[in-house]
Formats: C-alpha cells, sequence, structure tokens
C-alpha cells in the first residue's frame, strides 16, 4: 500500500466523506425518488449550475476525427468549465460564505472527468460528492436538503455525466471491466439500494427483468443505472456486468446495500489510482482526525 494511503485514511477530510454518503444513505432510505422532499433556494441554483453545463454540450458539438472514442471537443467544453467553474459556484455561495468559492470550484471541476485523458471513473464521481459535501460544510446546503441532494442534484449530475459520457465516447477511468460494478458510477448504485430497503415487492433478483426495470426506472436510482447500461451494453446480462449480476442473487437489499458499502470502501476509497486526484485544503482537510 502507498503509505499516504494510510494517512488519508485516518484524515478529517475520509471522515468527513464518508460521514456525508452514509448519512445520504439513511435520508433516502425506501422513498422513491417521486416522493415529497422540499427544494430549496441553493438547490434550484445548483439545477441552474447543471444546467448551464447542459447546455455548453450541445454548444460544443463533437468534432470529426479517426479514433472513435475520446472525442477532443470535450477538451473545448471542459475549457470553458474550467474558466467559469468560480462564477458557477459564487452565485450557489451565501453572501457571506464568497470566500471559499475558489475552493469549491476545484471540486465542481473534478468531478467531470479528466480532459487531457477524456475519460471518467469514481474518482470524479467522488468529487462531486465532495462538492456537495462542501456546500454543507459552508452552510449554502442544509440538513432539510438531504433528499433533494439526491434526488434532484446528483440525479441531474448523472445525466449530465451520462450525457458527457456518450456525447464525446469517454473512456471509462481505471476500469476494472467486466469485473467492476459499473464503468462509470458507484455511487447510485449505494443510494438506490437503501430506497429499496424494507420494499414490499421488488427483490435484489428482480433488476435483471428488464420489464422491471422498464416499469421502476422512473422511482428508483439503481434501475435508472440498470438501464443505461442495458442501452450502453450488448450481450447478456451476466457477462457485460458480472458484478452487478452476482449483486442480483444476494437475497435482501439490506445485505446489498451493506455490502455496496464496504465495496466502495475498497475497491473506490482505498486504491491509490482513485484516490491519488484526490484534493485537500481548509473544508476537506488530509490533518489525521481530531481523536
Amino acid at each position: 500500500m502507498v503509505p499516504d494511503m494510510g494517512k488519508w485514511k485516518r484524515s478529517q477530510a475520509y471522515a468527513d466523506y464518508i460521514g456525508f454518503i452514509l448519512t445520504l444513505n439513511e435520508a433516502v432510505k425506501g422513498k422513491k425518488l417521486s416522493c415529497e422532499y422540499q427544494v430549496s433556494e441553493s438547490v434550484e441554483k445548483l439545477l441552474d449550475l447543471l444546467g448551464t453545463l447542459d447546455r455548453w454540450i450541445d454548444e460544443t458539438p463533437p468534432v470529426d476525427q479517426p479514433s472513435r472514442f475520446g472525442n477532443k471537443a470535450f477538451r473545448t467544453w471542459f475549457a470553458k468549465l474550467d474558466q467559469e467553474a468560480e462564477a458557477l459556484v459564487s452565485v450557489v455561495l451565501p453572501a457571506d460564505k464568497q470566500a471559499a468559492a475558489p475552493e469549491i470550484a476545484v471540486y465542481l471541476k473534478e468531478s467531470v472527468g479528466n480532459p487531457t485523458r477524456i475519460d471518467y471513473g469514481t474518482g470524479h464521481e467522488a468529487a462531486f460528492a465532495a462538492f456537495l459535501c462542501c456546500l454543507c460544510k459552508v452552510g449554502a446546503l442544509l440538513v432539510e436538503d438531504q433528499l433533494a441532494i439526491v434526488f434532484t442534484v446528483f440525479k441531474r449530475y448523472l445525466s449530465v455525466m451520462r450525457k458527457l459520457q456518450k456525447t464525446y465516447r469517454m473512456e471509462p477511468a481505471g476500469s476494472q471491466g467486466v469485473w467492476g460494478l459499473d464503468d462509470f458510477q458507484f455511487l447510485p448504485f449505494i443510494w438506490g439500494s437503501s430506497q429499496f430497503l424494507d420494499h414490499p415487492t421488488l427483490e435484489p433478483r428482480h433488476f435483471v427483468d428488464e420489464r422491471v426495470v422498464n416499469e421502476h426506472h422512473q422511482d428508483y436510482m439503481f434501475l435508472e443505472c440498470i438501464k443505461f447500461i442495458n442501452e450502453m451494453k450488448t450481450g447478456p446480462f451476466g457477462e457485460h456486468s458480472n458484478q452487478l449480476w452476482n449483486i442480483s442473487a444476494v437475497p435482501s437489499w439490506s445485505k446489498v446495500n451493506q455490502g455496496l458499502i464496504r465495496m466502495y470502501k475498497a475497491e473506490c476509497l482505498e486504491k491509490f489510482p482513485v484516490i491519488q486526484h484526490f484534493k485537500f485544503g481548509s473544508l476537506l482537510s488530509i490533518h489525521p482526525v481530531n481523536p
């Protein structure tokens, strides 16, 4: 293990990050995407921010190039974000927290993929969760925003990322191929499995049934992810998504949820290639947790 990984696991940033993920996991337990929750002004502003990123994709069509993957137009799109990120973030922040904009903007820029390699993976997804965690720390997002953070903001982020992945044919970053959970995402599977806790009829075995996916994907984040995989990949599900196929044999959603949290820590948060790009600052500090 890389020596610095121990430092990261003992850090305040790690404790805050995993605490944030687990708090949201608890908040969405047993709830449908269509349930009632408040959408604050800050959440609306974040949706506007993501809407801007989405619009820029439309304004930056892929260019003709010999290689099929990694369309270079992504770099043009990213350059726009690089330039505007601080301004976009400052709109979301309270007036007395404007000084935090440069630090928080770093996480936003890290959350959309890498402009050099034109790839996207769970490390980028983690940067977006860190971005949301920082917004909570400075009081832009509050406890009562928890459901909206997952069901509105994160869901919109996912749709923008899927559009980026499709438009610019982005490569999966550090993908484990068929042995990974998914080429691009992890968190929606954790939070999505929590939504199913205590569901009266839908069990893990049902998510490989296309009819169930088509019927219920609007209510459940997990099924939306499966739907996207089905659209993007061909061949038997058990062959292209082996890990998920195995998970469908787990008897209960609570076991799936706990197993995915363990897997996320081991496969994402404790893997140097994923975490090597994680940024630390005053909000997510590398200093060890105070005992």
